[in-house]
């Protein structure tokens, strides 16, 4: 999925998912996964936006390289973020998760990522000509509890969430 023409459709899909009760907030891709941060009201509401977010994702693909078929192997794996600090830790996580992966990432940030409209970073970012394919945060642990741990720098790596 760290394909430009691919990532293109892959991007339009995530935008399209955020609906007022569900928002994706961020989000990386990786070859053969992807990791979001989402905001959901309830337990339901999440369930069935993740769902529809692994079908847009799949038909976005599927639409890309001229095939049918399912795209996903596993179902999801939530986790509850209930600190600033955890907020934190996911960010780095997600942002910055091609590095664990040894992908290349150019001026610090993944392209492959929600991280160019990121503005959470220590240092400045030029936002890409792209519309935002992502949604604020609407939490207050999401836009601005997170920040009181430090804004996140581009030589932090990923570490498992606590």
């Amino acid at each position: 999925m760290r394909h430009e023409g691919l990532f293109v459709e892959v991007r339009r899909a995530i935008a399209k998912a955020s609906r007022p009760a569900f928002r994706v907030v961020e989000f990386s891709m990786q070859n053969d996964h992807a990791h979001f941060i989402v905001e959901a009201r309830d337990k339901d509401t999440l369930s069935r936006g993740l769902r529809g977010l692994a079908i847009r994702l799949a038909r976005a693909v599927n639409r890309a390289i001229g095939i049918a078929g399912q795209v996903w192997g596993d179902r999801y794996h939530a986790r509850d973020l209930k600190t600033p600090r955890a907020v934190r830790n996911a960010l780095v996580y997600v942002l910055m998760n091609a590095k664990k992966h040894h992908a290349v990432i150019d001026a610090g940030v993944d392209a492959f990522s929600s991280a160019p409209w990121f503005d959470g970073f220590a240092r400045h970012v030029d936002e890409p000509d792209e519309p935002c394919p992502v949604r604020a945060p609407r939490t207050w642990l999401g836009s601005a509890g997170w920040r009181r741990r430090g804004l996140v720098r581009f030589d932090e790596r990923p570490r498992a969430p606590d």
